[in-house]
């Protein structure tokens, strides 16, 4: 039933249901993710995947982003190289509730698809954007899901859709530190695409793909029962009125529009991160108000919630990639400073850091950050995201930096999405 409902959802939704705040809000997560993309678009995982699979380039119909309208592909290798060039900096959009970044598969897919049809205008892109806001295990689907609505296929076509990217879903957090943690997104994006292409022409899969007993949910949850529950709840729907979701503006149900719940990033790496940074900048700016110098310090001890080490607990990084990963490196870059310490304590929310500073003269200084820069409490304004985009931009796009991103501001508006694209 659930795949079912979503798919039925998708295929009635239409731009007049989706409310403004919702537009905006879409709006800014694309714009923050071309910014990303165009900014990763000279790293070696980018140029190194892009030179490994070239030879099995097909007709060139999509633009690859940072390459100011210059270079094309076929679609499913744009999404590919598109996707992977958004997350290698790891300064894409993130989901606080979950910790997944979930515009670039679906932004990958959509991107090339809307280059490789045409005709597709703002409003239609930004409808298809919003049907799905959440890399690997759901990224394909989410990417099958709005493809699938670019595409104006029937709710069967969709569920069928669903039913392909479903069974491709994958990703290891092994990866983190490498380049494989960026092909996570750019394959989603590839696979949802493909799997939206076949269900167009009758390919089909299993149309309870994700409540089944064998299917999506009980694969890769650990929750192993009421997963149908558990869908319907998450999808907006309530087990007396299961056809709610697509009745008019979503009046009977009670899910939210996801992508709200959108975070982005000031600084690239991960996000559990950037509590530590700025508290560690914060107290860097304290000592300078006060003629302290780091030279001072004695030690630096921060407090975390488990999570933050067990996802960014590399303690001594290799490279840029791991660094990333580093909760250890990236206090230190806050602050200035050699190294700091870090320990779990579980009282700490994911999104919480308590930073203290042991100077040699036995004086300690503190810094307790409940909601880091870009989190939903402190959201990062559209003057900033602009800031943001221009800086990662300028050395690809140059003089028309500035055209690109006043035309990502006004997607919605345009009769064609193809004619923006071909700007960055």
């Amino acid at each position: 039933m659930a795949t079912q409902h979503l798919a039925k959802w998708v295929s009635c939704l239409q731009y007049s249901d989706v409310p403004e705040e919702v537009v905006h809000a879409a709006v800014r997560s694309y714009y923050n993710w071309v910014g990303c993309a165009i900014g990763g678009s000279q790293h070696p995982a980018t140029t190194i995947a892009y030179n490994s699979l070239s030879p099995f380039f097909g007709n060139a119909t999509s633009t690859l982003l940072g390459h100011d309208g210059t270079v094309f592909t076929d679609a499913q290798h744009a999404a590919l190289l598109n996707g992977i060039a958004s997350h290698v900096h790891d300064y894409d959009d993130t989901h606080l509730d979950t910790i997944i970044h979930p515009t670039s598969p679906v932004a990958g897919a959509l991107t090339a698809v809307a280059e490789w049809k045409g005709g597709c205008s703002g409003h239609q892109f930004l409808v298809a954007r919003d049907c799905w806001h959440i890399p690997s295990t759901t990224g394909s689907i989410g990417a099958a899901v709005s493809v699938s609505k670019l595409l104006n296929l029937s709710s069967s076509q969709t569920a069928h859709a669903v039913g392909i990217a479903a069974t491709q879903v994958t990703g290891l957090r092994e990866m983190f530190g490498s380049h494989t943690k960026a092909f996570h997104p750019g394959r989603a994006a590839q696979n949802g695409l493909m799997a939206a292409i076949l269900a167009s022409n009758g390919y089909t899969s299993s149309e309870t793909v994700l409540e089944a007993k064998r299917g999506w949910a009980k694969v890769v949850s650990n929750a192993k029962s009421d997963v149908e529950e558990n869908l319907a709840a998450w999808l907006g729907m309530n087990s007396a009125n299961m056809n709610g979701l697509v009745q008019k503006n979503g009046k009977s149900a009670t899910g939210r529009w996801e992508i709200l719940q959108n975070s982005f990033k000031p600084y690239p790496c991960g996000i559990i991160c950037h509590p530590v940074i700025d508290g560690c900048i914060q107290l860097n700016d304290m000592m300078g108000s006060e003629g302290l110098s780091v030279d001072q310090i004695e030690a630096v001890r921060t407090r975390v919630h488990p999570l933050v080490l067990e996802l960014t607990g590399k303690k001594t990084p290799r490279d840029g990639l791991e660094a990333k990963f580093s909760v250890f490196h990236a206090g230190a870059v806050g602050l200035l400073y050699d190294m700091i310490q870090a320990e779990a304590n579980e009282i700490l929310a994911a999104n919480e850091a308590h930073i203290t500073i042991q100077l040699k003269n036995g004086r300690h200084l503190e810094k307790h950050i409940e909601h880091a820069v870009g989190s939903l409490r402190r959201p990062m304004t559209d003057k900033q995201l602009t800031e943001k985009f221009l800086d990662q931009c300028r050395s690809n796009l140059g003089s028309h930096t500035e055209q690109a991103s006043e035309a990502l501001w006004d997607i919605g508006e345009v009769r064609d999405v193809a004619d923006v694209i071909k700007l960055l």
